[in-house]
């Protein structure tokens, strides 16, 4: 029985975390002036839409901390203790992220029902003016991760906080017209209402996505099946037991499997190979292969354990 670690250079895509620092800097910084902007518009202008945007736009401040907080702590290196180093620290920025947006929609949930049952006039154009500006800072921000969002849960996080602002933005310049044309007050915390679903809408996938993660599940769009299979395809593999797939971070998955191999160990190019396949063929870029002649050693938890 042999234990062979196959670490060997990455074919095709990589899965290393991309530097996203610089637009987290901006977005930031962004953002939060915008929130001092827009809050004091929304006192100044009785509007409940705005204000309720404010604080969601200081909640992404926050989200946006935290998934750079996470991006950062990400790349720091091995130790004894973290032997992955903190690559975690991006999960759980994520998983953060959507509880903290959670949060966000219950608070400007409750205001939106204390003012429909009390509805207060607004100054319609003031409040399409600012807004107008939020639709051109959080699009802008949210362009700023559009290339990360498919391949880091993390950056995705940052990136649908943003979105979602430029289109919570849009909504309240149409309250403010809507209101401007009709006159009716209840428009404004109808559309706050609306803002609550958009939010919803968006975080529920950045929730379910990240807790699976969090949960060390096999990453959405990796087949453990079709990874098993081609692991039993390699020559002089004979069966295959205690598969294991988990992400590592945001960005990067493991592996670690057993192949009962009876005619004996293959040898390292057997194993850069299979290596060189896993990351290929399914982005995985850490794998442990453990070369067994009768698999006697097995765990006992399943031919194909995923």
């Amino acid at each position: 029985m042999a234990h062979d670690h196959a670490h060997h250079g990455h074919a095709g895509h990589s899965h290393a975390p991309a530097d996203f620092g610089r637009a987290f800097a901006i977005g930031t910084a962004a953002n939060l002036l915008f929130v001092g902007i827009e809050g004091g518009a929304g006192l100044l202008t009785n509007s409940v839409a705005l204000l309720a945007d404010a604080g969601h736009n200081l909640s992404d401040v926050l989200g946006l901390l935290i998934a750079w907080g996470g991006a950062e702590l990400a790349k720091r290196p091995t130790s004894k203790r973290f032997t992955y180093g903190l690559r975690g620290s991006s999960i759980l920025a994520a998983l953060f992220n959507a509880l903290v947006l959670l949060v966000a929609v219950g608070a400007i949930a409750l205001e939106a029902f204390r003012r429909l049952s009390d509805p207060q006039p607004i100054a319609g154009g003031p409040v399409m003016l600012v807004a107008g500006i939020g639709i051109v800072v959080n699009l802008g921000t949210a362009l700023l991760f559009a290339r990360g969002r498919k391949g880091d849960v993390n950056v995705r996080g940052a990136f649908l906080h943003m979105a979602a602002d430029a289109a919570v933005s849009a909504g309240v310049v149409i309250a403010g017209a809507l209101y401007l044309w009709s006159g009716a007050p209840w428009i404004d915390p109808a559309v706050s209402l609306l803002v609550v679903a958009v939010i919803l809408w968006s975080t529920w996938g950045l929730l379910r996505e990240s807790t699976v993660l969090a949960l060390q599940a096999v990453p959405p769009g990796i087949d453990p099946d079709k990874v098993a299979a081609m692991l039993e395809d390699l020559p002089g593999v004979a069966r295959l037991h205690d598969l294991h797939i988990w992400p590592m971070s945001t960005t990067e998955t493991a592996l670690t499997a057993h192949l009962v191999m009876p005619d004996g160990h293959p040898g390292d190019a057997f194993l850069a190979n299979a290596q060189q396949r896993l990351t290929h063929d399914f982005g995985i870029g850490h794998a442990t292969l453990q070369i067994e002649l009768s698999g006697a050693a097995d765990c006992g938890m399943g031919e194909r354990t995923v």
